[in-house]
């Protein structure tokens, strides 16, 4: 994962997320959480600046960047793969854990 969202970033990408079952498309200039409301998936949510964690996600294989400094995400979970769509760009395609699979870290 990288920490700045416009890291030589391609601006008109459009890549694909798998989520479990779903899929949808996901440009590189929108969050991945837009993009999963765009397509009509009804994704947990709250404060859209990556501090409240309700949508804390685990991301099993691709690339994100955030748009901002330090999202609120601690080192360790970051290693395990967790990222918060609400302020994560993609920069690859991305295979997100089915909902259900994932265990949320406790802090």
């Amino acid at each position: 994962m990288h920490d700045d969202a416009n890291d030589g970033d391609d601006g008109d990408a459009v890549w694909q997320v798998h989520a479990g079952d779903a899929g949808f498309a996901a440009p590189a200039d929108r969050t991945v959480l837009a993009s999963a409301e765009a397509a009509g998936l009804p994704w947990s949510n709250s404060c859209r600046n990556g501090t409240c964690r309700t949508c804390l996600r685990r991301l099993r294989s691709g690339e994100v960047a955030y748009g901002i400094e330090w999202p609120g995400v601690l080192p360790d979970e970051r290693a395990e793969g967790w990222f918060l769509p609400c302020v994560a760009y993609p920069r690859s395609d991305l295979v997100l854990a089915a909902d259900g699979v994932q265990v949320l870290p406790v802090t």
